[in-house]
């Protein structure tokens, strides 16, 4: 398989994951299901769930363990996502070729829905710790952590981004922008994969140097 059906395959997979958590029932707050559902399967290239699963394919086979934690990435990223497009941020009206999020439906339903996928990512990472074993979860328990703290700084660089807008910035500026807004979210991302499939400290020491 090459690089490009391999990629494919990959994001295929985990559309398929993300369609498992849709809510399409009928209910009062079936707008809102509705706004999360079009950020989050608006498409995209996948590529953090995608280097959470392919890094831990390099220790090992059964993917599916790991599926719960990349769903989680790709919600907390489409969270992002819908935040960054709003007009107190980026004002963006088009997103993967598609209206952005608060214009196909309205800002106050966006910042709702953003909140949602965040709160789903964390619900999806703590239902698979609520399941399982006891030999599982001081891996999962580390994910669950650096996860969180990714979050954080994720949130704190796009602060700064919007801090900063229209002004001169050093180098060491944008450098911590990017380390935090951006970079932050695709280091967890091979981090969570590593610690998942229970790699040597070796392994993981040189996996990292990567990053």
């Amino acid at each position: 398989m090459d690089f490009k059906e391999e990629l494919k395959n990959y994001q295929q997979q985990i559309n398929t994951e993300l369609e498992k958590h849709l809510r399409r029932q009928k209910c009062p707050e079936e707008v809102l299901n509705n706004s999360m559902e079009y950020s989050l399967m608006a498409g995209g290239k996948r590529l953090r769930p995608i280097l959470v699963i392919a890094t831990y394919k390099l220790f090992k086979q059964d993917i599916e363990k790991c599926m719960p934690y990349a769903v989680a990435v790709e919600m907390l990223h489409n969270f992002s996502l819908i935040h960054d497009d709003l007009p107190a941020i980026d004002n963006d009206d088009f997103r993967h070729g598609k209206l952005t999020n608060h214009k196909q439906f309205n800002e106050a339903t966006a910042i709702l829905a953003g909140d949602g996928l965040l709160n789903n990512a964390y619900m999806v990472i703590s239902q698979d710790l609520k399941e399982s074993n006891l030999e599982d979860l001081p891996a999962k328990t580390k994910v669950f952590n650096e996860f969180s703290q990714a979050v954080d700084r994720m949130i704190a660089g796009e602060f700064i981004d919007t801090e900063l807008e229209g002004k001169n910035i050093t180098p060491e500026e944008l450098k911590y922008i990017h380390e935090n807004k951006t970079g932050a979210m695709l280091k967890v991302s091979v981090r969570m994969g590593a610690i998942l499939a229970k790699c040597t400290r070796k392994r993981f020491r040189k996996i990292i140097k990567l990053c």
